[in-house]
Order: C-alpha cells, then sequence, then structure tokens
C-alpha cells in the first residue's frame, strides 16, 4: 500500500504563505525534494505521486478547506490502507515556535479544525502527524484565527525553510521505518 502524505493548508491564493498552510508549505517541498512531478488533481484533493527508496508514495494537498481535511481522505480508501501504518499528516500547531516540528504517533486534534476533520471521515485517531510549529499567538491578536490566517512574516518564513529539509529527513524516515523509529530520532 502507498504511503499517504496529507500536508494541510487552504486552497486559493489569498491563503498562500499564511501560518496555517505549513502543511501545504511541507508537502510542496517534499514533492520537488522527491521529484513527483506536478500535484494533479484527485477527488478532493491535488496529489503528487511516485516512489522514495522503492515506496510508492502520494503527496496530498486537500483541495477543501481546512475544516473539511477529511473528505479529501475519501482517495486514500480502500480495504488495504491502515491509518496507523500508511498515513502521515502534515499540520501546523501553535504550541511549537517556528522552525521546529514534532512527530506524534496518534492523538487527540488538540483544537485544530483539519485534525477535527480527519479524525471523524477515519473515525479513528491513531494516525501519524508531524506538527510544525508556527508559534503561539501574540497578545495584541485577539483571535487565534486572525494569527493562523495570517502571512508569515519573513523571519517565520526563513525558519521554515531553515528547518525543511530536517522535517523532509523525518518524513522519509517515517516512509522507511515507521513512527515510533522517526520519532526517537528527529523528537529532541
Amino acid at each position: 500500500m502507498p504511503k499517504a502524505i496529507v500536508g494541510l493548508g487552504n486552497p486559493g491564493p489569498e491563503y498562500e504563505r499564511t501560518r496555517h498552510n505549513a502543511g501545504y508549505l511541507l508537502a510542496d517541498h517534499l514533492a520537488a525534494r522527491w521529484g513527483l512531478g506536478p500535484f494533479r488533481r484527485a477527488e478532493e484533493a491535488v496529489a503528487a505521486v511516485g516512489t522514495l527508496s522503492g515506496v510508492p508514495v502520494r503527496v496530498l494537498k486537500p483541495a477543501t478547506f481546512m475544516n473539511a481535511s477529511g473528505d479529501a481522505l475519501r482517495a486514500l480508501r480502500s480495504p488495504t490502507f491502515d491509518p496507523a501504518n500508511d498515513l502521515l499528516v502534515l499540520v501546523d500547531d501553535v504550541a511549537f515556535e517556528p522552525g521546529t516540528f514534532r512527530l506524534k504517533g496518534a492523538g487527540s486534534a488538540g483544537g485544530h479544525n483539519g485534525l477535527k476533520s480527519i479524525e471523524a471521515a477515519l473515525r479513528r485517531q491513531d494516525f501519524a502527524r508531524l506538527r510544525i510549529g508556527i508559534g503561539a499567538k501574540p497578545t495584541e491578536y485577539d483571535d487565534l484565527a486572525d494569527w493562523v490566517l495570517g502571512r508569515m512574516r519573513p523571519d517565520e518564513r526563513e525558519a521554515f525553510n531553515r528547518a525543511a529539509d530536517t522535517m523532509a529527513e523525518a518524513v522519509e524516515c517515517w516512509v522507511a521505518d515507521g513512527i515510533e523509529r522517526a520519532m526517537n530520532r528527529f523528537n529532541r
């Protein structure tokens, strides 16, 4: 079964380079790094497909808005697809500073609407996530949505870019060796 890497974000130019689209940004980086070619329409997502060290991979970006990210997983459903082993979700996280990340094997959505939608679609929480740091909401922002939907500042984008290759190595480790080995190697 192919490994599915799903980068969360919102479609459309008004959301490009926003903090909430960190998953999309990493998905783009992975597809380019692995030479997967262009993203093509695949039901409720766009997908770049290929192989990584002999393992079939699909990098998906839901074409739905964040709150309906689970709809994009319809393309993955099959009797042989096991989310616990075959799915990695790339998601922004305010609990970590820009340029940092953490892998997690399972857990709750923690208030993230994209993860809530995926959990509802799968009816389970035991899938891997790579949580990409976007930083906590500064006090001058009244609403968390205003913060996550705001464009990354140059220093935040630079921190993401510095961490992108290490995040890609963590995803490559997950593809080859599974979430436990990837967490042991990259969660410091």
